[in-house]
């Protein structure tokens, strides 16, 4: 086997991804996913399982109209029932009136499963896999036979599991794939027993499908990858049943950039991030921001130490380029930081001061007496540049606070509730005094500050509130302040955080919101 072998990289994140808890594609969605997988230079990519829901069907019926550039389109199914012929089979038919090019079929590798949960016999089993395989195969298809559990099912019975792939490869199965479907496998028995598959059947292409269920499900795709399988299944972003299947967003660039291996994706590399961003948005999930590679946290440094010595040499603390992938260099700044990370800070908002000056050392004293009050900086941000540019130059803020009153009330009635808002603010010469409801506290207190900068500075229109989150602090950690707000604001081109602190939690609301407008204000228009 050549180390540069070919991997084909088939997605299952519209199928087996939407197994997961909170996952959920409408029609749309999922063609929206279809074409930047396409674009991306997935080689496969499962839509669905045709007959388990109208979803699926609408999807397959529309994908007949969509012009993919690259990747192939599988429908998924079983084999055929025990006992039915092949050609009366409901569900084989209904793989057929897919329409795809490729057809993915699994059967069962573990004897448990064939005796004790579809309760046929072992025989018939047999049969059942080479007729389904044989029938598609006959009808023009592409066929991929997933072995369902067969490294459970070589552990218990190797001779029957390697049996049911025999029965696959009779019946002209193009790919065999081999499926850790309950993901409690380790690396060493997966890349061995994937190994004995590739040298049992040297005239097929073997893959590997695994999950997640013990942490190892990327560690052991690629165990298999080693071991001469030539196609990998998983999802982008890890979506799946229980702990998730084998995420492709570490898959794809530990193949490409850690083992050499050639891909369809590896011209689109750096856009790796931008997917795994936009799948997450269409399926409306939250990103993870500690995900290797793709997440926010990927290439964040905190400790003064690390930012400088990343600072110095960027691959000291870096395994690779960001950019490599999409992703960017962070410098978090908090109580662990050091001169260096506030300057590296500094720059990013065009700030240049002497690491020595008197400026300097008393804004790191002001920093570390706000964390202290319990602000965390982390992912805020636009409130540390601000603080940065008030301290370091002198800003001048857009608005000051003369005062707010927040209301709530509840009709018992109908159960609604409501908020209302007045704020009074001094905008230059003017001071302004508004009133605004939402349904909640915070967001009245938002639409009313607006409302007051609104005639001087109308793109604060164009932010919204995108997340909101109250941590209530430990007493016992010698903060003064109790509660922290964290704010995340947008405005259609650009994202930022901010924080606030306070023994109040609308207090501590009112700051960040603040914030939100101001970064909009002073460091955006």
């Amino acid at each position: 086997m050549s180390k540069n072998q070919d991997i084909q990289i088939y997605d299952t994140t519209l199928r087996d991804g939407t197994q997961g808890e909170g996952v959920s594609f409408p029609v749309r969605a999922k063609l929206r996913v279809t074409e930047k997988l396409d674009q991306f230079g997935i080689d496969y990519i499962e839509g669905g399982w045709p007959g388990s829901n109208p979803r699926d069907m609408a999807y397959f019926e529309a994908i007949k109209d969509l012009k993919l550039t690259h990747a192939k389109v599988a429908a998924f199914g079983s084999t055929r029932r025990a006992n039915t012929a092949v050609e009366e089979d409901a569900q084989i038919k209904l793989l057929l009136d897919a329409g795809t090019p490729v057809v993915t079929i699994f059967g069962k590798s573990w004897n448990l499963h064939v005796t004790d949960v579809i309760r046929t016999t072992l025989e018939e089993n047999l049969a059942m896999i080479e007729s389904s395989v044989r029938y598609l195969k006959a009808q023009g298809r592409e066929v991929i036979y997933d072995a369902e559990h067969y490294f459970d099912g070589s552990c218990a019975d190797p001779d029957y599991a390697m049996q049911t792939l025999e029965a696959a490869a009779s019946g002209g199965a193009d790919w065999l794939v081999l499926c850790d479907s309950n993901g409690g496998k380790l690396t060493g028995e997966v890349g061995e027993m994937t190994a004995t598959v590739v040298e049992k059947f040297p005239h097929l292409r073997v893959g590997v499908h695994c999950h997640n269920d013990i942490g190892l499900g990327v560690a052991v795709s690629l165990a298999g990858v080693e071991s001469g399988a030539t196609m990998v299944q998983g999802t982008i972003n890890g979506y799946g049943e229980r702990n998730g299947n084998a995420n492709l967003t570490s898959i794809v660039p530990n193949l490409v950039l850690k083992m050499d291996r050639e891909t369809s994706c590896a011209a689109n590399i750096s856009k790796l991030r931008d997917l795994s961003l936009y799948v997450d948005d269409v399926a409306n999930l939250r990103p993870d921001s500690r995900a290797p590679y793709v997440g926010a946290s990927s290439f964040a440094h905190k400790g003064g130490v690390h930012a400088d010595a990343t600072a110095k040499v960027s691959h000291s603390y870096e395994h690779i380029e960001p950019e490599s992938v999409g992703n960017r260099r962070r410098i978090l700044v908090s109580d662990l930081s050091g001169r260096s990370s506030v300057m590296m800070k500094a720059r990013e908002v065009g700030i240049e001061v002497d690491s020595r000056s008197p400026e300097m050392k008393n804004f790191l004293e002001e920093l570390k007496d706000l964390e202290f009050k319990g602000y965390e900086y982390e992912a805020a941000d636009a409130s540390f540049k601000l603080l940065l540019k008030k301290f370091l130059e002198g800003m001048e803020p857009s608005l000051e606070l003369l005062g707010y009153r927040v209301t709530v009330q509840r009709d018992n009635e109908s159960g609604k509730m409501g908020s209302e808002a007045t704020v009074k603010l001094r905008v230059g010469e003017d001071v302004l005094h508004t009133v605004a409801e939402s349904s909640g506290p915070v967001g009245a207190l938002d639409q009313a500050l607006r409302k007051a900068l609104e005639k001087k500075h109308p793109s604060v229109n164009d932010v919204e509130l995108t997340d909101f989150k109250v941590r209530i602090l430990e007493g016992g950690l010698g903060t003064e302040s109790k509660i922290r707000v964290m704010i995340e604001s947008a405005d259609g081109n650009e994202i930022w955080g901010t924080v606030g602190a306070s023994d109040n939690v609308i207090d501590a609301a009112w700051v960040a919101l603040r914030d939100a407008v101001e970064y909009k204000i002073q460091l955006i228009d």
